[in-house]
């Protein structure tokens, strides 16, 4: 049976831990657009190597936030989608945008 890792105490230290890299909130943003292959998600996120993409959404997977399916087609085809438990991100990431968009409007009406 499979170790579960030690999870923090705080619960706001958790949320933090399974989405706390630029990467993660980026790929959730284009998986929360709906499902993709590989190479959409590489080309919909500026400056994201194949090795970090790569690197990121194999964590994201075994945090039970998306979910993987391959296609025993030729070529092979990969998809990435939202899991269950990852589509209960939705509100707060849409809520991390709104926030956002006011920071930004707020700094470009003051500067």
């Amino acid at each position: 049976m499979e170790k579960k890792k030690e999870l923090p105490l705080c619960p706001v230290e958790t949320t933090v831990g399974l989405i706390s890299n630029k990467w993660k909130i980026l790929i959730l943003r284009e998986l929360l657009k709906g499902t993709k292959r590989f190479g959409e998600l590489r080309n919909g996120i500026d400056g994201i190597s194949q090795k970090v993409l790569t690197q990121n959404l194999r964590s994201m997977e075994e945090d039970g936030i998306i979910q993987r399916q391959a296609y025993p087609e030729v070529p092979p085809r990969v998809e990435y989608f939202l899991s269950d438990l990852g589509e209960t991100l939705k509100p707060i990431i849409a809520t991390m945008e709104q926030w956002g968009l006011g920071y930004q409007e707020m700094m470009n009406h003051n500067g």
